[in-house]
């Protein structure tokens, strides 16, 4: 199995994470208190590409970040990883490609 070296971006609003083909190996987000969240990962370069990892943001008064490790080879990316917040706000959100 070929191994690949795993790198990270960070944002706390809409965009491009990545702007080439990648797999998602992971991600931690952080939410607003008192407030719920729904963000979209997009095979694309804007914000009109596939969905292929959709993940909610639990409403709390004191928000924690929360950790998701993707199993296997990750979610694969044919041409870069669009952030889109769907619905809420998030204090930011950290992805491992690669």
């Amino acid at each position: 199995m070929m191994q690949t070296d795993v790198k990270s971006a960070h944002s706390s609003a809409a965009g491009v994470l990545y702007g080439a083909p990648t797999r998602l190996r992971g991600l931690m987000v952080t939410g607003v208190a008192s407030t719920a969240a729904t963000i979209q990962f997009l095979d694309s370069l804007d914000n009109t590409g596939a969905v292929r990892l959709e993940f909610d943001v639990v409403a709390n008064t004191n928000p924690n970040g929360i950790s998701l490790d993707i199993p296997g080879q990750g979610v694969r990316f044919y041409n870069g990883i669009y952030l889109k917040l769907v619905a809420g706000t998030i204090t930011g959100v950290t992805i491992f490609y690669g």
